[in-house]
């Protein structure tokens, strides 16, 4: 049931919105491909910037406390809520601490969107104008053989992180919130999501 609802959950896995924003956006900064000095400047800040929101929202949690939606940043020692509000008790349990698969996670998706990123013809025009046949060769099968890989391993390990991009309308329906207010997301609560993280809907993730 696990693998079945990593599989459900690819879309929110996978660096998804990252690189529908670097798709829009990079014909403009790149000039379509002619790239003067100051269009790889802007494309390589934008890639570093997605390169970032891709990082950070790979290490963010949510929670639901008296029916309102907090996200925040797992840490070593907890959560810290970025949308904090008054009398909020961020959850204190050992799944909203930072794991081992969260590095895994954050790791697959940043090479998967910089493989994307490297590949995109107007990226390969302007700092690869003279690439050889060979180099073209791997520019134009690399991402549909990274992106299946990035899926197939997300499938197989997947984490329980309901980060920025996930809803909680299906289990809000199906459980309502605990006594204390708290609907969890810890790996043994049911409500839980099988999976996170092609973006976080939202940006990577």
């Amino acid at each position: 049931m696990k693998i079945i609802g990593s599989a459900a959950n690819l879309a929110n896995l996978l660096p998804t919105g990252t690189v529908l924003a670097f798709e829009a956006l990079i014909p403009s900064f790149s000039n379509n491909g002619e790239c003067h000095p100051a269009n790889k400047v802007l494309s390589i800040s934008m890639i570093i910037i997605c390169v970032l929101i891709c990082l950070i929202s790979s290490f963010t949690d949510s929670f639901i406390y008296n029916g309102k939606f907090y996200y925040g940043i797992i840490t070593r020692a907890g959560m810290h809520i970025l949308n904090p509000r008054e009398n909020v008790i961020a959850p204190s349990t050992q799944d909203y601490r930072i794991k081992p698969i969260d590095f895994f996670h954050a790791f697959v998706s940043l090479t998967l969107f910089m493989i994307l990123a490297l590949t995109n013809l107007n990226v390969e025009n302007c700092f690869f104008p003279d690439a050889s046949e060979d180099l073209n060769q791997i520019i134009i099968n690399l991402p549909l053989g990274a992106g299946v890989l990035a899926s197939f391993l997300f499938t197989i390990f997947p984490t329980t992180r309901r980060g920025i991009g996930y809803s909680w309308e299906p289990e809000l329906k199906r459980h309502g919130t605990s006594e204390t207010g708290v609907l969890a997301v810890g790996a043994e609560a049911e409500a839980k999501a099988s999976t996170q993280q092609l973006f976080h809907n939202a940006f990577c993730y």
